[in-house]
């Protein structure tokens, strides 16, 4: 597999060069500073390429090309926005870009509830907690009618989580959910966030999903003429909340995908963080039966509860059973003939870095390293077992 780490750019703390000193031999990058919905232009993406490249590193993945809002309920603007897309995927495709991550969760992107819970041995983790969602949905946003979305033993965890919660605490959640997490599009006041619920009112799951199928419609012609494959993420977490509608959260959902829009350049980013926070999700099945649109790959662990409650794991433990998907994903390569770009997501606070600000969360350095040597490591195991 091509190894690569996310780079958030010039502004980065994670340089280029402390990326090159891990390991990896690309970025997964985006062009963060440019509007969403406006044309990612060809001189600034030269410009941006040769950066990397003078350290040393390749660009290939594009990670993400943000769908916007109005895109996704197909409204206002939309149509200017899905053209911008297209010139956009153009460009990438003359500068050498293969792949495209992109995602079609409604409001917010990839969600959590804690932004450093604390482990055993003194790192801090991602954490998704329901009860904390709950709480958040119920008496500081209060939602209307959110109290029908939850179970009675789930809102009672709630409320007594509210109740004995400081105001430094109940700032904290607000800030993990609404604020804008690394990679997410959008950040949000209370009130923005409760307008942008709303504009979903009419749009269930069915409709979700049926306007993805019109971006792609429009898109994928584009993005096959320019040699840049789309792939989908996964949502995180893979379960409704808000009353929003999720579409991408389980295998079926990827069998829908590719049958309502065939062609080898429509797949997903198999993120095996964000399947396997579900239970009924197989991630080596899943491997073998969608491997050739598996155009991109997300590698990380979580350790769920029986509330369905989770917290991302080292890359190596919890419940993703890392080193069968990575045997898979390397059979995938073999038989389809082709290098899949992936890269260690989500790693934890750790040694000198928790020290540091915590200027994008789940993306400091020295816990990334650590996930893709593992990663590595397991990838070489592998590969030597074959051999032999």
């Amino acid at each position: 597999m091509i190894q690569t780490m996310r780079w958030y750019g010039p502004k980065d703390p994670v340089s280029l060069q402390y990326i090159r000193q891990a390991g990896a031999s690309g970025v997964v990058h985006a062009m963060h500073e440019i509007k969403n919905g406006k044309v990612w232009s060809l001189d600034a993406l030269k410009k941006r390429k040769a950066e990397i490249e003078a350290a040393g590193l390749t660009w290939k993945v594009v990670e993400s090309l943000p769908v916007t809002e109005a895109m996704k309920t197909r409204t206002g603007t939309f149509q200017e926005h899905i053209d911008n897309y297209k010139i956009s995927l153009i460009n990438l495709g003359k500068i050498g870009v293969e792949v495209v991550c992109y995602n079609f969760m409604p409001v917010l992107d990839w969600t959590r509830t804690q932004l450093a819970y604390p482990l055993e041995n003194g790192a801090t983790a991602l954490r998704f907690d329901w009860s904390h969602l709950a709480a958040f949905d119920c008496f500081i946003l209060k939602r209307k009618n959110a109290e029908k979305d939850y179970s009675q033993q789930l809102l009672a965890e709630a409320k007594r989580f509210f109740e004995h919660s400081t105001q430094d605490d109940k700032q904290q959640l607000e800030d993990a959910i609404i604020a804008g997490l690394p990679g997410s599009e959008e950040g949000y006041t209370l009130a923005g966030l409760q307008k942008a619920i709303d504009t979903y009112v009419a749009i269930d799951e069915q409709k979700a999903q049926e306007y993805l199928k019109l971006f792609l419609d429009e898109i994928l012609p584009t993005a096959e003429s320019a040699g840049v494959a789309m792939a989908i993420h996964p949502d995180d977490p893979p379960h409704a909340f808000f009353g929003l509608p999720r579409i991408m959260s389980k295998a079926s959902d990827i069998k829908r995908l590719l049958s309502d829009n065939d062609s080898v350049y429509n797949g997903v980013t198999f993120c095996t963080g964000s399947f396997g926070a579900r239970a009924d999700n197989d991630l080596v099945q899943m491997v073998k039966d969608y491997g050739k649109h598996i155009h991109f790959v997300h590698l990380r662990s979580t350790k769920r509860d029986a509330s369905g409650s989770f917290y991302e794991d080292n890359h190596l433990e919890g419940d993703v059973p890392m080193p069968a998907v990575v045997y898979e994903l390397l059979e995938i390569e073999k038989q389809y003939g082709r290098q899949l770009p992936m890269r260690p997501d989500h790693g934890h606070q750790m040694l000198d870095d928790l020290k540091k600000p915590l200027a994008h969360p789940g993306y400091t350095g020295i816990g990334r390293l650590k996930g893709l040597a593992e990663i590595r490591g397991v990838i070489n195991g592998i590969e030597f077992m074959h051999n032999r």
